[in-house]
């Protein structure tokens, strides 16, 4: 290797990576690694870039979920790619697998795919009409025959388990006793506590219009699971690439379309843009025919999630992850804005074709 990456800079949980890039050059047969390069944008799994005899490669350390279902992943990917969606075929070892095991450390390889993230209100109306259509083209592929021997028929009522505003408090005190108790508590810790005083006073004010029921309205179906900026490579001003297929899951369809919008379009910016996200909901509904209802149930079920979870907290606090230090604030932001604007949400997404 000319040039490799310093494994103690991105802590030790990458620290094995330039001893075992000599059994994953053999095992996917690479030639000689010319140049390894570390990708800190991923936020669950170790990513690289491999410069190779062979070309341009990205590496990912499998670490969001057990090597036997990312191995099934792996060839549900590739039976996207026949379908002609834009995703890049996962290559295989000289054995034939999809995973090299090094270890107990499991890495797939894909091609890499030039393009660049573009993150909200950067995209066009146009291009935000053109994610909605990708996103039912995918849910088209990953129900149909062609994905079937991998992906048994996805149906029937999906279960949505809701929080109660009680739950939502005590986990609120959690952490904030765990704040209190820190000795050298960091200006983290002082906004997470003001941001979980201001989320008591919601649940208090709204915990009454929770969904009613735990099952989700609308189709049900296998989905990617994290459609959204970090995972869409465009180029020329079209979708290059869709990446990270570590989630897939039975879903409602409309909670995957919710989930879209509001981080593609909302999340860091502390608002959502209302008028890409109908145009995104257009174009995924002139692809698959979802019904106002069922959009305005994921949605609902959608604002009480975010109104009950602190996921980002469980990262920080609980694992000792920060990673995702930055998506909590944000997340808050566009928790207060969205709760003040639910109607004008709700007419966003039921935007019509």
């Amino acid at each position: 290797m000319t040039e490799a990456m310093d494994g103690a800079s991105c802590g030790s949980r990458y620290s094995k990576i330039e001893e075992d890039l000599v059994v994953l050059g053999e095992s996917f047969g690479l030639g000689e690694i010319q140049a390894c390069c570390f990708l800190p944008n991923g936020l669950m799994n170790g990513n690289w870039r491999l410069e190779t005899a062979e070309g341009a490669f990205a590496l990912k350390r499998i670490m969001d979920v057990p090597l036997p279902l990312a191995r099934r992943n792996l060839a549900v990917l590739a039976e996207l790619a026949d379908a002609g969606v834009p995703v890049g075929r996962p290559m295989a070892t000289t054995s034939g697998e999809t995973v090299a095991e090094v270890a107990d450390r499991g890495y797939c390889l894909i091609p890499w795919l030039e393009g660049g993230h573009r993150p909200g209100t950067e995209l066009t109306m146009e291009q935000a009409g053109d994610l909605g259509v990708l996103l039912g083209q995918i849910h088209r592929v990953l129900n149909g025959e062609r994905t079937a021997r991998l992906l048994p028929p996805g149906s029937g009522p999906a279960s949505a388990p809701v929080t109660t505003p009680a739950v939502a408090h005590t986990e609120a005190d959690r952490f904030l006793a765990m704040i209190a108790a820190l000795e050298s508590p960091a200006a983290f810790d002082a906004e997470a506590a003001q941001a979980l005083g201001e989320r008591k006073i919601l649940l208090d004010k709204y915990g009454s219009e929770r969904p009613g029921t735990e099952v989700a309205a609308g189709p049900v179906g296998w989905t990617h699971g994290d459609v959204q900026h970090r995972n869409v490579l465009w180029r020329d001003g079209k979708i290059a690439g869709v990446i990270d297929w570590d989630r897939i899951r039975v879903r409602p369809f409309g909670e995957e379309v919710a989930r879209t919008a509001t981080v593609q379009f909302g999340g860091e910016d502390g608002f959502l843009d209302l008028e890409r996200t109908a145009a995104f909901v257009a174009g995924y509904r002139s692809v698959v025919p979802i019904l106002v209802p069922a959009l305005a149930d994921a949605v609902e079920r959608l604002w009480w999630k975010r109104m009950s979870d602190y996921w980002q907290l469980v990262f920080h606090y609980d694992r000792n992850d920060h990673s995702c230090d930055h998506l909590f604030l944000p997340a808050e932001r566009l928790l207060a804005w969205w709760t003040e604007r639910r109607e004008d949400v709700q007419e966003a997404f039921a935007a019509m074709p």
